[in-house]
């Protein structure tokens, strides 16, 4: 492989043919040469809640304990989230979509040399004028220091916290820009869309965030979401623990990206999410570790150990690409990260492979920690 100014030039037998001037080699030994991994749904903004939130039964009892220790600080701290990118990157890590609602992480993410779908989230069930909501973000976002490898966009957070005026607002907005959305998180999820009561109703009301007006779909969340103009191949339906096969097959359908994050579904409360039915169903899938509020690390490896344990029968090349190649595409970087090619950012990673190991695949599957991993200079 041949790499110049931080690009892939060649790869395979035939990179010591390109060019006629003599480039320094180096042997990494007995290691597995990888594209950085692709994170595809974290809140770094939240990084200084790690271990702070207990774990939970009820996503919504779990939601309530986030925001209550939320309102006790009067913005996100910038060292946690300088830990967190570091740490994230030691782990192998090149490419993260990060759902924001302050836009505290951006300056540290453009001091890293992380590449990023910064995903400024949007919340109102019971809101006056969606185009005023989004006009205000835009204002927010056009305010940034542009930097190529971060690419913000408005998105909505969840069917139980966004009007369908919004999420329709949101989706016209939204042009071919990804969007993220928490979907199929948990059972209460469900009943409220079917029956609009249960946790999450309660919850809307003790905060004051009801309207009156609006009256359940009766259908699942996926449906809920297509209904909504949301489902197609910009969509990343984020969890779907709770979604059954008929929402798997729609989202399937509509080239919509599934972004699995069995760790923290766990933390939460949301469930175990299907991840062999995900895989049977011929969508695109991507991997998130979601925050440190909900997970003991930001290791894109150790999500991958989960994937494979509820996941036993998916061949380990498509769990692998579900954490490089899929998770880039998903993202909108389909042309920068996520393979060798050349054309494409040398964002490489050697991943140290132990003596003896015939399946090199399984073994990157097996929970490799940062003391294995070394970034390729490729500069």
């Amino acid at each position: 492989m041949l790499t110049s100014a931080g690009r892939v030039v060649a790869c395979g037998r035939d990179s010591h043919e390109v060019g006629r001037e003599p480039v320094a080699t180096v042997d990494h030994g007995d290691a597995a040469i990888l594209p950085g991994l692709v994170n595809a749904h974290t809140h770094l903004e939240v990084s200084w809640m790690h271990n702070q939130v207990p774990r939970s039964a009820s996503m919504p009892a779990w939601a309530t304990s986030l925001m209550a220790l939320r309102r006790t600080a009067g913005s996100d701290p910038v060292a946690p989230i300088m830990a967190a990118v570091r740490d994230i990157r030691a782990s192998g890590t090149s490419l993260v979509g990060d759902v924001t609602n302050t836009l505290a992480a951006y300056d540290v993410l453009a001091d890293s040399k992380l590449g990023g779908a910064i995903f400024r989230e949007l919340l109102g069930f019971n809101i006056d004028n969606p185009q005023q909501a989004i006009a205000a973000a835009h204002v927010e976002l056009d305010a940034l220091l542009p930097i190529a490898r971060l690419r913000p966009s408005i998105v909505p957070h969840a069917p139980y916290s966004v009007s369908p005026a919004l999420f329709r607002a949101i989706a016209r907005a939204a042009g071919d820009k990804p969007v993220s959305v928490h979907v199929g998180e948990s059972e209460d999820e469900i009943q409220f869309l079917l029956a609009g009561t249960g946790a999450w109703r309660d919850l809307l009301e003790q905060l004051g965030l009801w309207n009156g007006a609006w009256q359940p779909p009766n259908c699942g969340p996926a449906e809920y979401l297509d209904r909504l103009g949301l489902v197609g191949p910009r969509l990343l339906a984020v969890h779907c623990t709770q979604l059954d096969d008929h929402d798997i097959a729609r989202l399937a359908r509509g080239g919509s990206t599934i972004v699995a994050c069995p760790r923290s579904n766990r933390w939460t409360g949301a469930g175990i999410p299907p991840i062999e039915r995900f895989y049977e169903s011929g969508a695109r899938i991507a991997i998130g570790t979601d925050s440190l509020a909900s997970v003991d690390d930001l290791n894109m490896f150790t999500e991958l150990m989960e994937i494979r344990r509820l996941a036993p029968s998916v061949p380990a090349s498509r769990l692998l690409a579900s954490a490089t190649v899929d998770g880039a595409a998903a993202l909108g970087f389909a042309e920068e990260f996520g393979t060798i090619e050349p054309g494409k950012r040398a964002e490489l990673i050697a991943v140290r492979v132990p003596a003896g190991i015939d399946d090199v695949e399984e073994y990157l599957l097996s929970g490799v920690q940062p003391d294995a991993i070394t970034w390729l200079d490729t500069e």
